[in-house]
């Protein structure tokens, strides 16, 4: 895609001024001017990315792209007999008898015709871009697209659509008389997608106001630098990705664009909005490219990125950058793409606490806002912990095998290539394949449909009681998840027969806002790491499988503990001295193997001691961790429990 400013030709020099400057141990990467996303895209392999632009069909093509991990596969469209939707977009016979069809609103307003003279595209290329664009919103509001198939296929149509424009750069203007590339027949792009196996993120923000709410480690800038606009500038290509029938005006048929007017391209106001972007920006690095005729002089720059950054650290590349040219101009001077760096001083946003243990320190820390919560209230989950885990962890892991993955709180939180979640009981791993298989509407539609079948609440128990019957008569692992929404504590808990036996939770348990945030987040994250789940006896769980890049996590039922998990009386296996002794000599083996391994226990819980794990863990590395948060004393009270990790690396 033509777009102002790509720094399509600047990547390598991108590269080489974050390879120099940082130290290779960063892993969150931010492009908050993304554009056509050609940066966010480059360092996609390499880092979690961050990518927003205030323009809607640069966020489209970075849903598409940065955010989307996956080639979609358009399963529900192969199933009513659609197997190349590309090619039936691209090929279906369409005809358009009336030109004032409101409905074909780039053929009414932007190909020439009775009532229109504008010449963006020809008239058999409006019509096809219509055709695919009122198609695709079909098959949305059907529900035959996933969230990554929808902008996938509209991404393929913006990326497609440029290369059959009738202009010489942007859509400011078109050409009077037709450039043979109009000619063509249009073809939707079908776009690369890279798997980094990381949570990246897409947003359609001010960057102004969005820099507030990002924290991370390279923080890359390419603000507009001179006085175009570009929603004008890309109006047409807006107008597509809404698809919002907007009011236009003047020869070229603009939309309103007043609420997407920069600073960054106002001499008046450029250097306020960058001082503000910089003042708040917490991410250690900053790089920005910069042209040598923006509205800021590189001094300018210098005096605010030295006023908030580590002066010494500032430095400043500059490299050779043909300006553009048009059609009508010989032109060849050569300007300059100025490279900004200069690195920040950022606080950490929690604070930490530092206890001592076999001369290791564990930072203690209660900021779990960053970290996916399982939709599942599992007894002994390591939500709240998480903060003080995984640091713990190697910073890099090829499989991370999660021993006895119980509500996934963990695993769906780990930065791993592959991710094995194990557990005994079966019911929650069926669950989770089924979170795995089904796309988040589906999930909604159907706990939605038997809370309305069941009028289920928080006081009506009847209901309840006739749904958890029609649940332990048919098992579908949706309807447990269901009914463990209004169940007494949001346990999962079965009898001997593994039918489901928990009680009510009256006035207490239902299928909140709070919940339905908190499962589309962790099966929109399901989908795009690369996990395997198991239930298998975690002696049967094959350490040949593993090398030394790979972590074994262990959260086992606490032996001096009780809890419906490991009592013995809830159709799955209890958790006895055979069991604690046979994981001590599993993970004994694990270690001669060179296999890193990490467990959570607990060595006292409410005056009892754990003697066992005591004398086991004195060869390995014990972290304390502060369980409650409300102190760093580790001195065992009544009720109280001393919570460890214990690694053997």
């Amino acid at each position: 895609m033509r777009f102002i400013g790509s720094k399509a030709n600047l990547l390598n020099n991108i590269d080489v001024v974050i390879s120099e400057n940082t130290t290779g141990t960063e892993s969150v990467f931010c492009d908050i001017f993304s554009g056509t996303g050609i940066v966010a895209r480059h360092f996609k392999p390499k880092y979690e990315v961050h990518s927003n632009d205030s323009l809607y069909f640069s966020y489209v093509i970075q849903k598409a792209t940065v955010e989307n991990n996956r080639k979609p596969t358009f399963d529900k469209l192969r199933n009513i007999g659609i197997t190349n939707p590309f090619k039936l977009l691209e090929e279906t016979q369409i005809q358009i008898l009336n030109y004032n069809d409101d409905s074909y609103f780039i053929t009414k307003n932007y190909t020439p015709h009775d009532n229109c003279e504008r010449m963006y595209v020809s008239n058999k290329n409006a019509a096809r871009i219509d055709f695919i664009r009122k198609t695709i919103e079909a098959w949305k509001s059907e529900n035959l697209l996933t969230e990554w198939e929808y902008f996938y296929l509209l991404a393929g149509l913006i990326e497609g659509v440029p290369s059959v424009s009738n202009i010489t750069g942007t859509y400011g203007a078109y050409l009077k008389q037709w450039d043979k590339r109009a000619f063509k027949n249009l073809e939707m792009a079908r776009l690369d997608v890279i798997d980094n196996n990381r949570r990246n993120k897409s947003y359609n923000r001010d960057a102004n106001e969005l820099i507030s709410e990002l924290e991370g480690d390279i923080l890359y800038l390419d603000p507009p630098y001179n006085a175009r606009q570009y929603a004008p500038n890309y109006h047409l290509l807006e107008t597509i990705s809404k698809y919002d029938y907007p009011e236009i005006h003047g020869v070229t048929g603009m939309r309103d664009y007043e609420d997407l007017k920069s600073p960054f391209c106002m001499k008046s106001e450029v250097a306020n909005a960058f001082e503000d972007l910089i003042s708040k920006a917490k991410f250690g690095n900053i790089v920005m490219s910069y042209s040598t005729d923006g509205l800021m002089t590189a001094t300018e720059i210098e005096q605010i990125l030295k006023r908030y950054g580590i002066e010494k650290t500032y430095k400043m590349y500059s490299v050779p950058y043909r300006q553009y040219m048009s059609k009508k101009t010989k032109q060849t001077e050569c300007l300059y793409e100025y490279l900004f760096y200069i690195k920040k001083d950022i606080p950490q946003k929690s604070i930490f606490d530092f206890v001592k243990s076999n001369n290791l320190s564990v930072p203690i820390v209660s900021d779990t806002k960053k970290y996916i919560k399982s939709p599942m209230n599992y007894i002994g989950g390591k939500y709240k912990l998480l903060p003080q885990i995984l640091p713990l962890f190697p910073k890099y892991i090829g499989t991370f095998v999660d021993l006895f993955s119980g509500g996934c709180n963990v695993a769906i939180n780990v930065t791993a290539n592959k991710i094995i979640c194990n557990d005994i009981n079966e019911k929650i791993i069926e669950l989770f394949k089924a979170f795995q298989s089904c796309t988040v509407s589906e999930i909604l539609y159907k706990i939605k449909s038997r809370i309305n079948e069941y009028n289920l609440s928080k006081e009506n128990e009847n209901g309840f009681k006739e749904f958890r019957d029609f649940y332990n008569a048919t098992k579908d692992p949706i309807d447990l998840y269901t009914l463990t929404c209004y169940s007494f504590n949001y346990q999962f808990r079965f009898n001997n027969e593994l039918e489901y036996n928990n009680p009510f939770g009256r006035n207490r348990s239902q299928f909140s806002e709070r919940m339905e945030k908190n499962l589309v987040a962790f099966v929109s994250k399901l989908k795009n790491l690369n996990i395997e789940f198991l239930s298998k006896d975690f002696t049967r769980i094959n350490l040949d499988m593993l090398t030394p890049d790979d972590l074994i996590y262990c959260d086992p039922p606490y032996f001096i503990t009780t809890g419906t998990y490991n009592d013995g009386n809830r159709g799955f296996k209890d958790w006895k001295l055979e069991q604690e002794k046979g994981l001590y000599r599993y993970l004994d083996e694990a270690n001669k193997r060179g296999i890193k391994f990490a467990l959570s226990n607990v060595l006292e819980h409410k005056g009892k001691k754990n003697n066992i794990l005591y004398e086991w863990a004195e060869k390995y590395n014990i972290f304390y961790l502060n369980n409650d948060y409300s102190n760093s004393s580790y001195n065992t009270k009544k009720g109280e429990s001393k919570e460890v990790l214990i690694t053997n690396y």
